[in-house]
């Protein structure tokens, strides 16, 4: 059994303007705990430095590591696969490169882990959540109308498919990423679909949420994401995963 702990796995891509504050953010909370751990980035397809200001870093945090994809591999959803297929971690989360949802989020992870859950995932949409700075108008009634739709389509009672901090078991993390199919926005509905499928243990935590400016998903990557649900019920249906505990 690996001997770290934690693996906190960040997708990036071209964020050299935003990637040093969370890293020291992430760094800050982590050595003051009481578990190994370790940070991934994964640069995806990036056109500016965020690799040099990474590298940068790595001087300063010990247990920093860069996996740069160039540009191979596709979407959000393929960064954070690699990262977690190659991350050490008995747990592992990912978590955006905005630092929208905080590492600290993760202190309420462990009791659901120690209780057995091998799936914990953070919701803006669960009782005790907090919504620090909010949307706009536009992009919040969207993402209502979207979640209802995947509640309709795909996972009944997951009210937030898509908050950015997720984590799993290094169990969870075998047997459903060598199946994840979609890399790009939809994946974390794939994720979810694919853990139900496979009879794991799953649970939403309320987290605190701030919307940060800069976002990467356009109305283009709306469309995408509703095409991909329906991707994934259809793989479903056609038996495309093969799932195994």
């Amino acid at each position: 059994m690996s001997t770290i702990k934690l693996s906190v796995v960040i997708p990036a891509y071209n964020e050299a303007k935003r990637i040093g504050v969370t890293l020291e953010s992430v760094d800050q909370y982590l050595r003051k705990q009481n578990y190994s751990y370790e940070i991934i980035v994964v640069a995806n397809n990036c056109t500016d430095n965020t690799d040099k200001v990474v590298q940068k870093y790595q001087k300063s945090i010990a247990n920093l590591r860069m996996i740069d994809l160039g540009p191979g591999v596709p979407g959000k959803g393929g960064a954070v696969k690699e990262g977690l297929l190659r991350s050490n971690g008995q747990y592992a989360v990912f978590m955006d490169a905005d630092n929208a949802t905080r590492i600290t989020e993760i202190g309420k992870f462990w009791a659901y882990f120690e209780q057995g859950y091998e799936v914990v995932f953070g919701s803006r949409d669960i009782e005790g959540a907090e919504v620090k700075v909010s949307q706009s108008w536009l992009r919040e009634t969207m993402g209502k109308m979207g979640n209802l739709l995947i509640r309709v389509v795909l996972l009944p009672g997951i009210k937030d498919t898509q908050c950015g901090f997720k984590a799993f078991s290094r169990q969870a993390i075998k047997i459903i990423f060598p199946q994840q199919k979609i890399s790009g926005w939809g994946f974390d509905m794939e994720v979810l679909a694919l853990a139900r499928r496979a009879g794991l243990k799953i649970q939403g935590v309320p987290v605190v949420w701030y919307d940060i400016p800069g976002s990467k998903v356009s109305l283009k990557g709306y469309v995408e994401t509703f095409r991909d649900l329906f991707k994934i019920r259809l793989n479903l249906w056609l038996g495309k995963y093969s799932m195994h505990k």
